[in-house]
């Protein structure tokens, strides 16, 4: 596997898509140089981890190249069938198993040195690791405060399993990131959550500090604030009651205002 990050997160992308891209279009979504998309895209081909297709031109001109990513031959759909099902009947119990499994493996990880010793420090860890994880991270500061940040998710690698078993695949990214985050000497400070799809192929990461969390949620019951799943807290590995929106926007509308 590539150790490039934009490599990874064009491998991300092109896993979540459902139709070969070609590179213009995947520089418009990167934000990248059409040139230096081609060039991660000719590692990637060499890497095998990508298959060239040719498309139909857009009115006159040579065919296009379009990139899909090669497909896993592990069953994986099947697979998190299965340890859903070992994990037991209950969603909520299944989650707190998945947390755990998360912290677990956030404990084997090796993550270097560092410190996590104000909400900057979080967030910064945050994008690391989920870069890594290929969930191409992007920042919102226009959400930013001095108690809370979110970190937009645009690119998860296994978003259809999350789509029909969030509280498993979920779940384990969330107990991860709070124990990548207790490494670095944040663990009683640190509010953290995920909000799986909160619009069709964007999932959100809340970082907020306990104190200013504990202020507005006391007395209230959390909820998600938008999109037709549930949020997954942590340090006390609760969860969220589900909420159902028939209204697509509301979830548009809540991941600009968070």
């Amino acid at each position: 596997m590539s150790d490039s990050w934009p490599r990874r997160r064009l491998l991300a992308i092109l896993r979540g898509a459902d139709e070969p891209l070609d590179a213009q279009e995947l520089a418009k979504i990167t934000g990248q140089h059409v040139t230096t998309v081609r060039f991660h895209l000719d590692v990637l081909t060499r890497e095998s981890l990508v298959r060239q297709f040719q498309q139909p031109p857009r009115g006159r001109g040579r065919p296009r190249i379009g990139y899909s990513a090669v497909q896993r031959s592990v069953g994986y759909q099947d697979l998190a069938q299965v340890l859903a099902d070992q994990l037991g009947a209950d969603p909520r119990h299944r989650s707190e198993a998945a947390i755990a499994a998360g912290r677990a493996w956030g404990a084997k990880l090796d993550i270097g040195e560092h410190r996590v010793q104000s909400l900057e420090d979080a967030k910064d860890v945050t994008m690391m690791l989920m870069s890594e994880l290929g969930f191409a991270p992007e920042r919102d500061p226009s959400s930013e405060t001095g108690d809370k940040v979110l970190i937009r998710l645009t690119a998860c690698p296994l978003r259809e399993l999350a789509r029909t078993h969030s509280e498993v695949v979920c779940g384990v990214h969330l107990g991860l990131l709070e124990k990548v985050l207790a490494r670095g000497g944040a663990c009683d400070e640190m509010d953290v959550r995920l909000h799986p799809f909160v619009e069709p192929e964007l999932c959100v990461a809340r970082l907020e500090l306990i104190s200013a969390a504990r202020e507005k949620t006391q007395g209230a019951a959390t909820v998600p604030p938008g999109g037709d799943a549930e949020a997954f807290t942590t340090p006390s590995g609760r969860v969220a009651p589900q909420l159902r929106n028939a209204d697509p926007n509301v979830a548009k509308q809540s991941a600009q205002q968070w």
